[in-house]
């Protein structure tokens, strides 16, 4: 069982930023490929951004490509969002999870998740 702590949400206004991190206790962290996920009230969850084990490989959904950054240091165990331009419709819950970057990216589907951290948008 692996968990996964996040932190860094908050209330921001539009066009703001905040960066979200996510702490792994797995111990195969470094060979863990891991993704960001959001939902939204009354909605199912979204996938947002993935990252390969190494960093090399990073995959965004459409609509925050240019705003967010996800990366990784494997020295901490963790994994971060870096979200700027914040836009209302960003507002949501957003957790980190581990599992296969094609599965994530494609079914939104994941291995383990953390509880999420709020973030909230105002216009």
């Amino acid at each position: 069982q692996v968990q996964l702590v996040e932190s860094g949400g908050g209330l921001v206004q539009a066009g703001g930023s905040l960066t979200l991190s996510c702490v792994s206790s797995a111990r195969t962290f470094s060979d863990d490929e891991m993704g960001w996920f959001r939902q939204a009230p009354g909605k199912k969850h979204e996938f947002v951004a993935v990252i390969s084990w190494g960093g090399s490989s990073r995959f965004y959904r459409d609509s925050v490509k240019g705003r967010f950054t996800i990366s990784r240091d494997n020295s901490k165990n963790t994994v971060y969002l870096q979200m700027n331009s914040l836009k209302p419709e960003d507002t949501a819950v957003y957790f980190c999870a581990t599992g296969s970057i094609a599965t994530m990216r494609a079914f939104a589907e994941y291995e383990f998740r953390g509880q999420g951290t709020q973030v909230t948008v105002s216009s």
